[in-house]
Protein backbone atom coordinates (compact mmCIF):
# COMPACT_ATOMS: atom_id res chain seq x y z
CA UNK A 1 0.00 0.00 0.00
CA UNK A 2 1.16 3.31 -1.01
CA UNK A 3 1.13 6.42 1.17
CA UNK A 4 0.05 9.36 -0.38
CA UNK A 5 1.75 12.14 2.06
CA UNK A 6 4.97 10.62 3.16
CA UNK A 7 7.55 12.70 1.13
CA UNK A 8 6.07 15.45 0.20
CA UNK A 9 6.35 17.34 3.59
CA UNK A 10 9.63 18.68 2.06
CA UNK A 11 8.06 19.70 -0.80
CA UNK A 12 4.86 21.11 0.30
CA UNK A 13 2.97 19.15 -3.01
CA UNK A 14 0.45 17.38 -2.02
CA UNK A 15 -1.16 14.37 -3.70
CA UNK A 16 -4.68 14.15 -4.50
CA UNK A 17 -6.19 12.51 -1.35
CA UNK A 18 -4.71 14.98 0.65
CA UNK A 19 -5.88 17.94 -1.47
CA UNK A 20 -9.34 16.46 -0.65
CA UNK A 21 -8.57 15.89 3.27
CA UNK A 22 -7.55 19.60 3.49
CA UNK A 23 -10.76 20.49 1.98
CA UNK A 24 -13.07 18.53 4.30
CA UNK A 25 -11.23 19.58 7.08
CA UNK A 26 -11.56 23.28 6.61
CA UNK A 27 -15.90 22.45 6.64
CA UNK A 28 -15.13 21.54 10.49
CA UNK A 29 -17.81 18.89 10.18
CA UNK A 30 -18.09 15.33 8.82
CA UNK A 31 -20.37 15.01 5.96
CA UNK A 32 -21.68 11.41 4.38
CA UNK A 33 -21.00 12.57 0.66
CA UNK A 34 -17.69 14.16 1.41
CA UNK A 35 -16.73 10.71 3.43
CA UNK A 36 -17.50 8.79 0.51
CA UNK A 37 -15.76 11.04 -1.92
CA UNK A 38 -12.47 11.04 0.52
CA UNK A 39 -12.23 7.36 0.61
CA UNK A 40 -11.78 6.77 -2.91
CA UNK A 41 -8.39 9.10 -2.31
CA UNK A 42 -6.95 8.05 0.75
CA UNK A 43 -4.57 5.73 2.46
CA UNK A 44 -5.56 2.58 4.43
CA UNK A 45 -4.35 4.17 7.64
CA UNK A 46 -6.28 7.63 6.43
CA UNK A 47 -9.80 5.99 5.93
CA UNK A 48 -9.15 4.24 9.47
CA UNK A 49 -8.19 8.02 10.59
CA UNK A 50 -11.55 8.81 8.97
CA UNK A 51 -13.69 6.29 9.96
CA UNK A 52 -12.80 6.82 13.57
CA UNK A 53 -13.75 10.88 13.43
CA UNK A 54 -17.14 10.16 12.01
CA UNK A 55 -17.50 7.54 15.20
CA UNK A 56 -16.70 9.70 17.64
CA UNK A 57 -18.34 12.78 15.85
CA UNK A 58 -15.29 14.94 16.89
CA UNK A 59 -15.62 17.72 14.49
CA UNK A 60 -13.75 20.23 17.14
CA UNK A 61 -10.57 17.40 16.79
CA UNK A 62 -10.47 17.68 13.12
CA UNK A 63 -10.21 21.27 13.17
CA UNK A 64 -7.08 21.01 15.63
CA UNK A 65 -5.57 18.26 13.24
CA UNK A 66 -6.01 20.25 10.11
CA UNK A 67 -4.75 23.46 12.06
CA UNK A 68 -1.45 21.79 13.15
CA UNK A 69 -1.23 19.84 9.60
CA UNK A 70 -2.05 23.41 7.64
CA UNK A 71 0.67 25.07 9.79
CA UNK A 72 3.69 22.90 9.88
CA UNK A 73 3.27 20.75 6.34
CA UNK A 74 6.50 22.43 5.08
CA UNK A 75 8.57 20.98 7.83
CA UNK A 76 10.69 17.77 6.89
CA UNK A 77 11.01 16.84 10.75
CA UNK A 78 8.34 15.09 12.76
CA UNK A 79 7.49 15.35 16.59
CA UNK A 80 5.44 12.76 17.98
CA UNK A 81 4.59 15.29 21.02
CA UNK A 82 1.25 16.90 20.75
CA UNK A 83 2.25 20.60 21.12
CA UNK A 84 4.59 20.20 17.57
CA UNK A 85 2.45 17.27 15.64
CA UNK A 86 4.05 18.02 12.07
CA UNK A 87 2.66 15.00 10.00
CA UNK A 88 -0.28 14.46 8.01
CA UNK A 89 -3.74 12.73 9.24
CA UNK A 90 -2.91 9.17 9.91
CA UNK A 91 -3.01 6.67 12.60
CA UNK A 92 -0.61 7.79 15.09
CA UNK A 93 -2.11 11.36 14.93
CA UNK A 94 -5.48 10.03 15.99
CA UNK A 95 -3.76 8.12 18.62
CA UNK A 96 -2.15 10.99 20.45
CA UNK A 97 -5.45 13.11 20.20
CA UNK A 98 -7.13 10.34 22.07
CA UNK A 99 -5.07 10.78 25.06
CA UNK A 100 -5.45 14.28 25.35
CA UNK A 101 -9.87 13.54 24.92
CA UNK A 102 -10.45 11.02 26.90
CA UNK A 103 -11.38 8.38 23.99
CA UNK A 104 -9.35 6.15 25.71
CA UNK A 105 -7.16 5.64 22.19
CA UNK A 106 -3.64 4.23 23.17
CA UNK A 107 -1.34 2.62 20.17
CA UNK A 108 -2.81 -0.99 19.15
CA UNK A 109 -1.95 -3.59 21.02
CA UNK A 110 -0.29 -7.09 20.16
CA UNK A 111 -3.79 -8.99 19.98
CA UNK A 112 -5.24 -6.29 17.86
CA UNK A 113 -2.13 -6.31 15.47
CA UNK A 114 -2.84 -9.54 15.01
CA UNK A 115 -6.36 -10.38 14.37
CA UNK A 116 -5.57 -10.88 10.63
CA UNK A 117 -3.69 -14.52 11.28
CA UNK A 118 -6.97 -14.73 13.87
CA UNK A 119 -4.44 -15.28 16.85
CA UNK A 120 -6.62 -14.82 20.12
CA UNK A 121 -4.97 -12.18 23.02
CA UNK A 122 -4.74 -14.97 25.16
CA UNK A 123 -1.60 -16.38 22.74
CA UNK A 124 0.54 -13.26 24.52
CA UNK A 125 -0.31 -13.86 28.02
CA UNK A 126 1.04 -16.52 30.83
CA UNK A 127 4.01 -16.78 29.10
CA UNK A 128 5.36 -17.22 32.55
CA UNK A 129 3.25 -19.85 33.09
CA UNK A 130 3.97 -21.48 29.67
CA UNK A 131 7.37 -21.49 29.83
CA UNK A 132 7.08 -23.56 33.54
CA UNK A 133 4.75 -26.04 32.22
CA UNK A 134 7.49 -26.16 29.10
CA UNK A 135 10.68 -26.40 31.92
CA UNK A 136 8.82 -28.59 34.30
CA UNK A 137 7.87 -30.81 31.53
CA UNK A 138 11.46 -31.26 29.71
CA UNK A 139 13.12 -32.17 33.16
CA UNK A 140 10.49 -34.70 34.15
CA UNK A 141 10.91 -36.59 30.74
CA UNK A 142 14.87 -36.24 30.80
CA UNK A 143 14.70 -37.92 34.59
CA UNK A 144 12.15 -40.32 33.77
CA UNK A 145 14.49 -41.70 30.59
CA UNK A 146 17.49 -41.68 32.59
CA UNK A 147 14.94 -44.26 34.88
CA UNK A 148 13.38 -46.91 32.28
CA UNK A 149 15.77 -48.82 30.29
CA UNK A 150 14.71 -48.09 26.11
CA UNK A 151 15.53 -43.60 27.05
CA UNK A 152 18.33 -43.47 25.58
CA UNK A 153 16.89 -45.60 22.42
CA UNK A 154 14.32 -42.73 22.23
CA UNK A 155 16.79 -40.24 22.10
CA UNK A 156 18.99 -42.11 19.78
CA UNK A 157 15.67 -42.99 17.37
CA UNK A 158 14.69 -39.01 17.12
CA UNK A 159 18.31 -37.93 16.75
CA UNK A 160 18.21 -40.21 13.91
CA UNK A 161 14.83 -38.38 12.32
CA UNK A 162 16.81 -34.85 12.27
CA UNK A 163 19.84 -36.65 11.06
CA UNK A 164 17.70 -37.24 7.44
CA UNK A 165 16.58 -33.49 7.79
CA UNK A 166 20.45 -32.14 8.82
CA UNK A 167 21.60 -34.23 5.56
CA UNK A 168 18.74 -32.80 3.40
CA UNK A 169 20.16 -28.91 4.11
CA UNK A 170 23.72 -29.48 4.13
CA UNK A 171 23.22 -31.16 0.47
CA UNK A 172 20.32 -29.02 -0.75
CA UNK A 173 21.60 -26.83 -3.74
CA UNK A 174 20.39 -23.46 -4.49
CA UNK A 175 16.62 -23.10 -5.18
CA UNK A 176 16.52 -20.43 -8.08
CA UNK A 177 13.62 -18.27 -8.12
CA UNK A 178 11.90 -17.35 -11.62
CA UNK A 179 12.75 -13.44 -11.46
CA UNK A 180 13.83 -10.76 -13.72
CA UNK A 181 17.06 -9.09 -12.72
CA UNK A 182 16.45 -5.93 -15.22
CA UNK A 183 13.57 -3.36 -14.22
CA UNK A 184 12.20 -0.47 -16.51
CA UNK A 185 13.21 2.96 -14.44
CA UNK A 186 9.31 3.06 -14.90
CA UNK A 187 8.68 -0.37 -13.17
CA UNK A 188 11.21 0.41 -9.97
CA UNK A 189 8.95 -0.20 -6.81
CA UNK A 190 9.09 2.61 -4.07
CA UNK A 191 11.35 1.63 -1.55
CA UNK A 192 11.28 3.29 2.12
CA UNK A 193 13.95 2.27 4.64
CA UNK A 194 13.68 2.82 7.97
CA UNK A 195 16.17 3.16 11.18
CA UNK A 196 14.85 2.82 14.55
CA UNK A 197 17.85 5.07 16.75
CA UNK A 198 18.60 5.85 20.17
CA UNK A 199 21.30 7.63 21.19
CA UNK A 200 23.75 6.59 18.01
CA UNK A 201 25.59 9.75 17.42
CA UNK A 202 28.60 7.50 17.04
CA UNK A 203 27.53 5.87 14.23
CA UNK A 204 24.04 7.69 12.81
CA UNK A 205 25.91 10.15 10.62
CA UNK A 206 27.50 7.57 8.56
CA UNK A 207 24.13 5.27 7.80
CA UNK A 208 22.67 8.06 6.53
CA UNK A 209 25.49 8.83 4.05
CA UNK A 210 25.74 5.32 3.12
CA UNK A 211 21.97 4.88 2.93
CA UNK A 212 21.06 8.41 1.00
CA UNK A 213 23.84 7.08 -1.74
CA UNK A 214 22.69 4.16 -3.14
CA UNK A 215 22.59 3.35 -6.47
CA UNK A 216 18.98 3.48 -6.97
CA UNK A 217 16.57 6.82 -7.89
CA UNK A 218 16.78 9.36 -5.31
CA UNK A 219 13.26 9.81 -6.28
CA UNK A 220 12.14 6.06 -6.02
CA UNK A 221 13.03 6.23 -2.49
CA UNK A 222 13.20 7.21 0.73
CA UNK A 223 14.79 6.71 4.21
CA UNK A 224 13.18 7.53 7.74
CA UNK A 225 15.01 7.94 11.02
CA UNK A 226 13.04 6.90 13.77
CA UNK A 227 14.60 9.13 16.82
CA UNK A 228 13.53 7.21 19.81
CA UNK A 229 13.96 10.33 22.41
CA UNK A 230 17.52 10.01 22.04
CA UNK A 231 19.45 12.15 25.22
CA UNK A 232 23.04 12.48 23.35
CA UNK A 233 23.45 14.68 20.27
CA UNK A 234 21.63 12.32 17.55
CA UNK A 235 18.53 14.59 17.08
CA UNK A 236 21.29 17.43 16.34
CA UNK A 237 23.15 15.26 13.85
CA UNK A 238 20.08 14.43 11.83
CA UNK A 239 18.55 17.78 11.79
CA UNK A 240 22.14 18.89 10.20
CA UNK A 241 21.84 15.43 8.08
CA UNK A 242 18.05 16.65 6.65
CA UNK A 243 19.48 19.07 4.84
CA UNK A 244 21.54 17.83 2.89
CA UNK A 245 19.44 14.72 1.63
CA UNK A 246 16.09 15.26 0.53
CA UNK A 247 15.32 11.49 1.20
CA UNK A 248 16.02 11.90 4.31
CA UNK A 249 12.78 12.05 6.91
CA UNK A 250 12.87 12.09 10.56
CA UNK A 251 10.14 11.44 13.38
CA UNK A 252 10.95 12.07 17.10
CA UNK A 253 9.38 10.24 19.71
CA UNK A 254 9.23 11.42 23.05
CA UNK A 255 9.77 10.25 26.42
CA UNK A 256 6.31 8.64 26.66
CA UNK A 257 6.49 6.41 23.41
CA UNK A 258 6.38 3.10 23.80
CA UNK A 259 6.67 -0.49 21.94
CA UNK A 260 10.45 -0.26 21.81
CA UNK A 261 11.88 -0.58 18.28
CA UNK A 262 8.61 -2.42 17.12
CA UNK A 263 6.63 0.67 18.76
CA UNK A 264 8.99 2.97 16.55
CA UNK A 265 8.74 1.59 13.25
CA UNK A 266 4.89 1.07 13.59
CA UNK A 267 4.95 4.71 14.44
CA UNK A 268 6.38 5.66 11.45
CA UNK A 269 4.93 2.92 8.88
CA UNK A 270 1.74 4.85 8.08
CA UNK A 271 4.31 8.01 7.44
CA UNK A 272 6.18 5.83 4.55
CA UNK A 273 4.93 5.38 0.96
CA UNK A 274 7.23 2.01 -0.08
CA UNK A 275 5.45 -0.94 -1.46
CA UNK A 276 9.01 -2.35 -0.19
CA UNK A 277 10.02 -1.72 3.52
CA UNK A 278 14.10 -1.96 4.69
CA UNK A 279 14.64 -2.10 8.13
CA UNK A 280 18.33 -1.73 9.38
CA UNK A 281 20.36 -0.77 12.96
CA UNK A 282 22.29 2.24 13.66
CA UNK A 283 25.48 0.79 13.05
CA UNK A 284 24.67 -0.99 9.47
CA UNK A 285 26.78 -0.55 6.30
CA UNK A 286 25.48 -1.56 2.79
CA UNK A 287 26.84 -1.58 -0.79
CA UNK A 288 25.69 0.86 -3.11
CA UNK A 289 23.41 -1.56 -5.25
CA UNK A 290 22.24 -2.95 -2.26
CA UNK A 291 18.59 -2.31 -3.68
CA UNK A 292 19.38 -3.97 -7.18
CA UNK A 293 20.06 -7.04 -5.76
CA UNK A 294 16.94 -6.78 -3.46
CA UNK A 295 14.08 -6.44 -5.56
CA UNK A 296 14.32 -8.68 -8.04
CA UNK A 297 13.46 -11.16 -4.91
CA UNK A 298 9.95 -9.74 -4.46
CA UNK A 299 9.07 -10.32 -8.41
CA UNK A 300 7.80 -13.50 -6.50
CA UNK A 301 4.70 -13.26 -5.20
CA UNK A 302 4.94 -15.73 -2.13
CA UNK A 303 8.00 -13.95 -1.48
CA UNK A 304 6.93 -11.94 2.09
CA UNK A 305 10.57 -10.90 3.02
CA UNK A 306 13.80 -11.11 2.64
CA UNK A 307 17.26 -10.60 4.64
CA UNK A 308 20.56 -10.33 3.85
CA UNK A 309 23.39 -11.81 4.85
CA UNK A 310 25.18 -9.80 8.00
CA UNK A 311 28.46 -9.63 8.62
CA UNK A 312 30.63 -7.99 11.41
CA UNK A 313 32.43 -5.13 10.16
CA UNK A 314 34.80 -4.74 12.91
CA UNK A 315 35.53 -8.79 12.91
CA UNK A 316 39.49 -7.88 13.48
CA UNK A 317 38.78 -6.13 16.72
CA UNK A 318 39.08 -8.92 19.16
CA UNK A 319 38.73 -12.45 19.96
CA UNK A 320 34.81 -12.11 20.46
CA UNK A 321 34.60 -10.22 17.47
CA UNK A 322 36.37 -12.71 15.24
CA UNK A 323 34.16 -15.51 16.55
CA UNK A 324 31.06 -13.62 16.35
CA UNK A 325 32.15 -13.33 12.34
CA UNK A 326 32.43 -16.79 12.59
CA UNK A 327 29.13 -17.23 13.87
CA UNK A 328 28.01 -14.94 11.31
CA UNK A 329 29.10 -17.02 7.99
CA UNK A 330 27.14 -20.28 10.00
CA UNK A 331 23.90 -18.14 10.14
CA UNK A 332 24.09 -17.45 6.43
CA UNK A 333 25.24 -21.25 5.79
CA UNK A 334 21.80 -22.42 7.49
CA UNK A 335 19.81 -19.52 6.39
CA UNK A 336 20.67 -20.49 3.04
CA UNK A 337 19.87 -24.13 3.16
CA UNK A 338 17.33 -24.15 5.03
CA UNK A 339 15.43 -22.24 2.42
CA UNK A 340 16.53 -24.49 -0.24
CA UNK A 341 14.37 -27.30 1.19
CA UNK A 342 11.49 -25.47 1.84
CA UNK A 343 12.36 -24.83 5.04
CA UNK A 344 11.96 -21.84 7.24
CA UNK A 345 13.74 -18.43 6.08
CA UNK A 346 14.52 -15.92 9.27
CA UNK A 347 14.51 -12.02 9.57
CA UNK A 348 17.85 -10.97 11.67
CA UNK A 349 16.36 -7.53 12.35
CA UNK A 350 19.19 -5.68 10.48
CA UNK A 351 19.02 -6.10 6.57
CA UNK A 352 15.37 -7.17 6.52
CA UNK A 353 13.04 -6.17 3.78
CA UNK A 354 9.61 -7.06 3.85
CA UNK A 355 6.73 -6.80 1.38
CA UNK A 356 3.66 -4.01 2.78
CA UNK A 357 1.03 -6.01 1.80
CA UNK A 358 2.55 -8.96 3.49
CA UNK A 359 3.42 -6.65 6.43
CA UNK A 360 0.21 -5.40 6.65
CA UNK A 361 -1.63 -8.99 6.78
CA UNK A 362 0.02 -9.85 9.87
CA UNK A 363 -0.86 -6.81 11.67
CA UNK A 364 3.00 -5.24 11.87
CA UNK A 365 5.71 -5.53 14.25
CA UNK A 366 4.73 -6.67 17.62
CA UNK A 367 4.74 -4.01 20.34
CA UNK A 368 5.25 -7.31 23.12
CA UNK A 369 8.40 -8.72 21.97
CA UNK A 370 12.17 -8.38 22.76
CA UNK A 371 12.83 -9.46 19.16
CA UNK A 372 10.35 -7.94 16.70
CA UNK A 373 12.24 -9.89 13.64
CA UNK A 374 12.21 -13.22 15.07
CA UNK A 375 8.39 -13.07 15.95
CA UNK A 376 7.66 -11.22 12.70
CA UNK A 377 9.12 -14.30 11.12
CA UNK A 378 7.27 -16.59 12.77
CA UNK A 379 4.10 -14.60 11.84
CA UNK A 380 4.87 -13.75 7.81
CA UNK A 381 5.12 -18.25 7.71
CA UNK A 382 2.01 -18.25 9.19
CA UNK A 383 0.64 -16.20 6.95
CA UNK A 384 1.72 -18.64 4.28
CA UNK A 385 4.18 -16.34 2.74
CA UNK A 386 7.84 -16.81 2.41
CA UNK A 387 11.32 -15.40 3.41
CA UNK A 388 14.09 -14.82 0.88
CA UNK A 389 17.89 -14.95 1.81
CA UNK A 390 20.32 -13.30 -0.06
CA UNK A 391 23.92 -13.79 -0.29
CA UNK A 392 24.75 -11.73 -2.91
CA UNK A 393 25.14 -8.28 -0.96
CA UNK A 394 25.55 -7.99 2.91
CA UNK A 395 25.11 -5.85 5.75
CA UNK A 396 27.84 -5.13 7.86
CA UNK A 397 27.24 -4.24 11.15
CA UNK A 398 29.20 -3.47 14.53
CA UNK A 399 29.86 -6.58 16.40
CA UNK A 400 30.22 -6.54 20.65
CA UNK A 401 33.62 -6.34 21.73
CA UNK A 402 33.33 -7.26 25.61
CA UNK A 403 31.88 -10.29 27.58
CA UNK A 404 29.41 -8.25 29.36
CA UNK A 405 27.66 -6.80 25.97
CA UNK A 406 27.67 -10.09 24.40
CA UNK A 407 25.69 -11.49 27.74
CA UNK A 408 23.32 -9.24 27.86
CA UNK A 409 22.74 -9.32 23.23
CA UNK A 410 22.39 -13.24 23.92
CA UNK A 411 19.92 -12.94 26.45
CA UNK A 412 17.73 -10.73 24.65
CA UNK A 413 18.12 -12.78 21.22
CA UNK A 414 17.09 -16.08 23.77
CA UNK A 415 14.63 -14.73 25.16
CA UNK A 416 12.83 -13.10 22.12
CA UNK A 417 13.31 -16.50 20.28
CA UNK A 418 11.97 -18.20 22.47
CA UNK A 419 8.68 -16.30 23.42
CA UNK A 420 6.98 -16.97 19.62
CA UNK A 421 7.14 -20.96 20.47
CA UNK A 422 5.06 -19.71 23.64
CA UNK A 423 2.97 -17.43 21.56
CA UNK A 424 2.51 -19.45 18.49
CA UNK A 425 2.99 -22.65 19.83
CA UNK A 426 -0.49 -24.35 18.86
CA UNK A 427 -0.45 -22.70 15.45
CA UNK A 428 2.80 -23.99 14.76
CA UNK A 429 1.55 -27.43 16.17
CA UNK A 430 -1.42 -27.41 13.93
CA UNK A 431 0.67 -27.49 11.05
CA UNK A 432 -0.22 -23.94 9.62
CA UNK A 433 2.89 -23.62 8.30
CA UNK A 434 2.84 -27.04 6.13
CA UNK A 435 4.88 -29.92 6.65
CA UNK A 436 8.20 -28.70 5.59
CA UNK A 437 8.76 -25.40 7.30
CA UNK A 438 6.91 -27.25 11.10
CA UNK A 439 9.47 -29.97 10.38
CA UNK A 440 12.12 -27.38 10.01
CA UNK A 441 11.10 -25.59 12.98
CA UNK A 442 11.19 -28.44 14.86
CA UNK A 443 14.64 -29.45 14.22
CA UNK A 444 16.15 -26.58 15.30
CA UNK A 445 13.81 -25.79 18.53
CA UNK A 446 15.30 -29.40 19.20
CA UNK A 447 18.95 -28.29 18.56
CA UNK A 448 18.58 -24.85 19.87
CA UNK A 449 16.24 -25.13 23.00
CA UNK A 450 15.45 -28.38 23.90
CA UNK A 451 18.57 -29.87 24.26
CA UNK A 452 20.15 -26.76 26.49
CA UNK A 453 17.15 -26.61 28.61
CA UNK A 454 17.89 -30.76 29.08
CA UNK A 455 21.27 -30.48 30.20
CA UNK A 456 20.92 -29.87 33.39
CA UNK A 457 19.09 -32.51 34.60
CA UNK A 458 20.61 -34.81 32.27
CA UNK A 459 23.93 -33.79 33.45
CA UNK A 460 22.49 -34.39 37.40
CA UNK A 461 20.89 -38.13 36.32
CA UNK A 462 24.28 -39.34 34.73
CA UNK A 463 26.46 -37.93 37.77
CA UNK A 464 23.98 -40.19 40.78
CA UNK A 465 23.38 -42.98 37.88
CA UNK A 466 26.85 -42.53 36.64
CA UNK A 467 26.03 -43.16 32.63
CA UNK A 468 26.28 -40.97 30.03
CA UNK A 469 24.09 -38.48 29.09
CA UNK A 470 21.08 -39.66 27.30
CA UNK A 471 20.93 -36.63 25.16
CA UNK A 472 24.64 -37.15 24.08
CA UNK A 473 23.27 -38.53 20.69
CA UNK A 474 21.40 -34.87 19.68
CA UNK A 475 24.99 -33.11 21.34
CA UNK A 476 26.72 -34.67 18.81
CA UNK A 477 24.84 -33.87 15.94
CA UNK A 478 24.56 -29.80 17.02
CA UNK A 479 28.12 -29.83 17.24
CA UNK A 480 28.65 -31.89 13.80
CA UNK A 481 26.00 -29.40 12.66
CA UNK A 482 27.92 -26.64 13.84
CA UNK A 483 31.32 -28.07 12.89
CA UNK A 484 30.14 -28.39 8.91
CA UNK A 485 28.10 -25.39 8.09
CA UNK A 486 30.63 -23.32 10.13
CA UNK A 487 33.52 -24.36 7.69
CA UNK A 488 31.22 -24.44 4.88
CA UNK A 489 29.91 -20.85 5.52
CA UNK A 490 33.46 -19.32 6.01
CA UNK A 491 34.69 -20.58 2.80
CA UNK A 492 31.95 -19.57 0.70
CA UNK A 493 31.67 -15.75 2.43
CA UNK A 494 35.78 -15.40 2.16
CA UNK A 495 35.42 -16.61 -1.64
CA UNK A 496 32.98 -13.86 -2.49
CA UNK A 497 34.48 -11.40 -0.33
CA UNK A 498 32.08 -10.52 1.77
CA UNK A 499 34.35 -10.91 4.60
CA UNK A 500 37.62 -9.52 6.30
CA UNK A 501 40.89 -12.69 5.92
CA UNK A 502 43.60 -10.07 6.25
CA UNK A 503 43.83 -7.57 8.48
CA UNK A 504 45.43 -5.69 6.24
CA UNK A 505 43.17 -3.20 3.97
CA UNK A 506 39.96 -4.40 5.70
CA UNK A 507 37.34 -1.66 6.08
CA UNK A 508 37.31 -1.79 9.55
CA UNK A 509 40.80 -0.85 9.73
CA UNK A 510 40.21 2.29 7.51
CA UNK A 511 40.45 5.62 8.96
CA UNK A 512 38.26 8.00 6.38
CA UNK A 513 34.71 7.44 5.45
CA UNK A 514 35.73 7.00 1.82
CA UNK A 515 38.87 4.75 2.17
CA UNK A 516 36.08 2.51 4.23
CA UNK A 517 33.49 2.80 1.49
CA UNK A 518 35.61 1.96 -1.71
CA UNK A 519 36.58 -0.79 0.33
CA UNK A 520 33.17 -1.51 1.44
CA UNK A 521 32.23 -1.54 -2.05
CA UNK A 522 35.20 -4.02 -3.67
CA UNK A 523 35.46 -5.86 -1.09
CA UNK A 524 36.04 -8.95 -3.12
CA UNK A 525 39.62 -7.25 -4.80
CA UNK A 526 41.29 -7.18 -1.13
CA UNK A 527 40.22 -10.36 0.23
CA UNK A 528 41.68 -13.66 -0.89
CA UNK A 529 40.06 -17.09 -0.11
CA UNK A 530 41.42 -18.59 3.36
CA UNK A 531 43.39 -21.85 3.26
CA UNK A 532 41.67 -24.94 4.67
CA UNK A 533 43.91 -24.94 7.65
CA UNK A 534 42.76 -21.44 8.42
CA UNK A 535 39.59 -22.22 7.55
CA UNK A 536 39.19 -25.28 9.86
CA UNK A 537 41.62 -23.40 12.60
CA UNK A 538 38.71 -20.60 12.03
CA UNK A 539 35.78 -23.29 12.49
CA UNK A 540 36.99 -24.79 15.52
CA UNK A 541 37.49 -21.80 17.58
CA UNK A 542 34.02 -20.28 16.26
CA UNK A 543 32.69 -23.90 17.33
CA UNK A 544 34.18 -23.44 20.89
CA UNK A 545 32.88 -20.04 21.01
CA UNK A 546 29.20 -20.98 20.33
CA UNK A 547 29.13 -23.36 23.55
CA UNK A 548 27.92 -19.98 25.00
CA UNK A 549 24.87 -20.83 23.24
CA UNK A 550 23.96 -23.62 26.01
CA UNK A 551 24.27 -21.58 28.84
CA UNK A 552 23.07 -18.54 28.12
CA UNK A 553 19.36 -20.50 26.30
CA UNK A 554 19.41 -22.78 29.99
CA UNK A 555 19.53 -19.23 31.44
CA UNK A 556 17.32 -17.45 29.61
CA UNK A 557 14.92 -20.46 29.89
CA UNK A 558 14.68 -20.49 33.35
CA UNK A 559 14.30 -17.40 33.60
CA UNK A 560 11.27 -17.13 32.27
CA UNK A 561 10.06 -19.47 33.72
CA UNK A 562 9.97 -17.81 37.26
CA UNK A 563 10.30 -14.04 36.40
CA UNK A 564 7.34 -11.72 34.52
CA UNK A 565 8.16 -10.99 31.31
CA UNK A 566 10.89 -8.74 30.38
CA UNK A 567 10.85 -5.65 27.62
CA UNK A 568 12.95 -3.23 28.32
CA UNK A 569 16.27 -4.29 27.83
CA UNK A 570 19.87 -3.18 28.47
CA UNK A 571 20.69 -1.33 24.88
CA UNK A 572 23.53 -2.58 22.72
CA UNK A 573 25.65 0.28 22.66
CA UNK A 574 27.70 1.20 19.32
CA UNK A 575 31.50 2.76 19.76
CA UNK A 576 31.75 3.57 16.51
CA UNK A 577 34.81 1.40 16.23
CA UNK A 578 34.46 1.20 12.70
CA UNK A 579 35.38 4.81 12.51
CA UNK A 580 38.05 5.27 15.19
CA UNK A 581 40.48 2.01 14.61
Amino acid sequence: MSHPIGPTTWSGNYSVGSKFLDQWLQKGEILHNDREQLKSNLSMPEKSWLNRQRQHQTSRGATELFDMHHNHRDSGVTDSNSQNYRFPPGIRRFRLLSRRRGWGGSQPQKPEQANKLNIPPECYQNRRGKAAIALSLIWSLMIIGHLISWGYWLILGLTGLLVIQAIRIVWAGHRGLDINPEHRPEELPFVSLLVAAKNEEAVIANLVKNLCNLNYPSHCYELWVIDDNSSDRTPIVLQELAKEYQQLHILHRDENATGGKSGALNQALPLTRGKILGVFDADATVDSDLLQQVIPKFQAEQVGAVQLQKAIANSNFNFLTRCQASEMALDAFFQKQRVAVGGIGELRGNGEFIRRAALESCGGWCEETITDDLDLTIRLHLDHWDIEFLDTSVVFEEGVTNWVALWHQRNRWAEGGYQRYLDYGKFIIANRMGVGKTFDLFGFLITQYILPMAAIPDLFMSLILRRPPITSPLTLLAVSLSLIGMFIGLRRTVSRGNMPSQKTNSPDNLTTDGDRQAATESLGKYYPPLSYMTTLFQTLRGTVYMFHWFIVVASATARISVRPKRLKWVKTVHQGTLNHQ
